[in-house]
């Protein structure tokens, strides 16, 4: 292993911030940023010798090769996030705008909803990373707290409740148990991992996350965050009875008066049912 990677990997190892997964996602980008670093011709350095000369090779090299710019930007949090363990923050810039980096399309009126069939669920060998996936497509979790589940915590009955310690933001929430289908999964939750998580005994977060992400990738899965997407989409349309304008529905500006108060009362239901604080985040979901 190159020296700067391990030292970025002992930086994340004794800065334990955010929640594992938050953890584990800063340490993968600073690998990839080290090996593209070392790839550009930046040889020797070491996790104090970050200088904006790297920084701005970075950043061409990413709007060269047309990197997402939501990727961009989460890679310029664990940029800045390495400068200020190493008392160097001032290397990089407050504002992307500094570095010509485009502001992200939140707004989409083409849907990226995804299901995930019984077929597609099928190929997935782990029985754990089965479960996890479901319930992600039935109650729109996030990936980390669909593994970190707990049936016997979470199930209220008429309602789950998701621990602050597995949701991003560390905020604790509610999502509503309305269907039967929704019902028997989690009866087959509790069957599977009884008072436990579905986190195997024998396995921390970070081992069955890459369980998770091995055993999607080999089964074919992927952006399953779509997953949140039709999740928000069904919801729209169950609370509204119309469909939302990124699942082929009226955009909201060809809407009634009436519709556009019970457009907006149903996206601030949505958007805390997925864990957000803000109506205009679902935009990104249901568009505009």
């Amino acid at each position: 292993m190159r020296g700067l990677n391990h030292q970025l990997k002992q930086l994340c190892r004794h800065n334990r911030e955010g929640s594992f997964g938050t953890q584990a996602q800063r340490e993968r980008q600073l690998t990839l940023i080290a090996n593209q670093l070392h790839e550009l011709g930046f040889r020797g350095m070491h996790d104090h010798s970050l200088k904006p000369k790297h920084v701005e090779a970075l950043i061409q090299h990413w709007l060269k090769t047309e990197v997402a710019t939501g990727t961009i930007k989460n890679r310029m949090s664990a940029l800045r996030w390495w400068a200020r363990k190493v008392n160097r923050q001032n290397v990089v810039a407050r504002s992307n705008e500094h570095y010509g980096i485009p502001n992200r399309q939140f707004v989409s009126n083409v849907t990226k909803a995804k299901s995930v069939l019984e077929a597609d669920l099928a190929k997935v060998r782990d029985e754990y990373v089965r479960m996890s996936l479901a319930l992600q497509q039935a109650f729109g979790l996030r990936r980390e707290e669909a593994i970190k589940f707990m049936p016997g915590y979470a199930d209220q009955g008429d309602h789950l409740l998701l621990k602050a310690s597995w949701t991003k933001g560390g905020k604790e929430r509610t999502v509503p148990i309305r269907t039967e289908e929704q019902r028997q999964l989690l009866d087959r939750a509790h069957k599977l991992v009884g008072r436990g998580s579905l986190i195997p005994g024998s396995r921390n977060y970070v081992q069955q996350l890459r369980i998770y992400e091995g055993q999607t990738l080999r089964a074919g899965l992927s952006q399953l965050h779509g997953l949140r997407h039709a999740y928000a989409q069904q919801r729209y349309e169950e609370l509204t009875g119309w469909k939302s304008s990124a699942a082929g529905g009226p955009p909201t500006k060809a809407l009634t008066p009436d519709q556009k108060a019970k457009d907006r009362e149903t996206r601030l239901i949505i958007s805390k049912e997925l864990g957000h604080e803000r109506e205009q985040i679902t935009a990104v979901y249901l568009g505009r």
